[in-house]
């Protein structure tokens, strides 16, 4: 796939300066990192990057970021997935012995990430939101699984078919939700390609609805407001102190991602809570929240301290 040299109108180009999500729908063969080339060249962009890699043979809802959204990535391998997978018995199995065996699958099981996986083989534990049987041929089932972000449903097919005694392999695999999101919201790359087709043509509607603005994202967590201060020290790069904190949206625990805003609004970018909001009064001195990513122009907000010890300022 390949980019027209006819620009974009004006109201995608903003769209995509001010960063945007596509929710892409992959198809079984293209890796993540294709799909996510044939993205950015169809908007023509210089840049693109997914969150939550899909292996080769697995299809479904892939997140693709252009612009600052490239920086937001992380926030979205935080969402929930929810998947529908094909399961193969190695053996015969009793129908009320697999519904005891997939109740007893749901909530927290311990997890080792298969060989061919991104990350560390470390033993973890996932948790296991539900885990339903949709339908049944024989050795065959069709099973509705979600679970929180970093759960392997190939390895659950394995431990599936080792507590039943019989053996199983995962034979299909489709992502069907993310957070909030389902395939409702996605597109496919043909989808796509049209919609870009008829923004050039001076119909920009239906490429602006694919383009998922970054608030659409970012609503779904705390959102942390700052002081002037404290706004223009994250802006610098600096971490989040008490004394410098407005107002919590909502509670959060230790070690949660959280949106950070400047008085008004101005999404500042994100970090990491170093102690559960519930805590905060606790703890008048020290970074309470530490900056992963900052998406604002450090050029937009004056220094408001006079050294070094006051990066994380409160107002003055």
């Amino acid at each position: 796939m390949t980019a027209s040299a006819e620009p974009l109108p004006a109201a995608v180009a903003e769209r995509i300066a001010r960063g945007a999500f596509l929710l892409v729908d992959k198809p079984r063969g293209p890796s993540s990192h294709q799909v996510t080339a044939w993205v950015r060249d169809l908007l023509g962009v210089d840049r693109a990057g997914h969150s939550g890699t899909l292996d080769p043979n697995v299809s479904g809802l892939l997140w693709v970021g252009v612009g600052p959204a490239l920086k937001l990535l992380p926030l979205l391998l935080e969402f929930d997935k929810r998947y529908v997978a094909v399961v193969d018995l190695h053996g015969a199995v009793g129908g009320a012995d697999l519904a005891r065996t997939l109740a007893e699958f749901e909530g927290p099981i311990y997890q080792t990430p298969p060989v061919r996986s991104a990350v560390r083989r470390e033993r973890r534990v996932r948790t296991i939101r539900s885990l339903r049987l949709v339908e049944r041929d024989g050795p065959h089932l069709l099973l509705d699984v979600a679970g929180e972000s970093g759960t392997y449903v190939r390895t659950l097919a394995v431990d599936l078919g080792e507590a039943l005694g019989v053996g199983a392999h995962l034979a299909e695999l489709r992502r069907v939700g993310t957070g909030p999101f389902a395939e409702s919201a996605s597109t496919t790359l043909h989808g796509l390609a049209d919609a870009v087709a008829d923004a050039r043509a001076g119909r920009p509607d239906r490429l602006l609805a694919l383009l998922h603005p970054l608030d659409e994202v970012t609503r779904e967590f705390p959102r942390v407001e700052l002081k002037p201060g404290a706004a223009a020290a994250v802006a610098h790069g600096a971490g989040v102190a008490r004394g410098g904190i407005r107002s919590v949206s909502r509670p959060f625990r230790a070690g949660a991602l959280v949106v950070l805003a400047a008085p008004g609004g101005t999404l500042l970018g994100f970090g990491e809570a170093r102690v559960a909001s519930e805590e905060l009064p606790r703890h008048p001195h020290g970074w309470v929240i530490e900056s992963r990513r900052v998406l604002a122009d450090a050029r937009a907000f004056a220094p408001a301290w006079g050294s070094a010890a006051r990066a994380a300022a409160t107002d003055r």
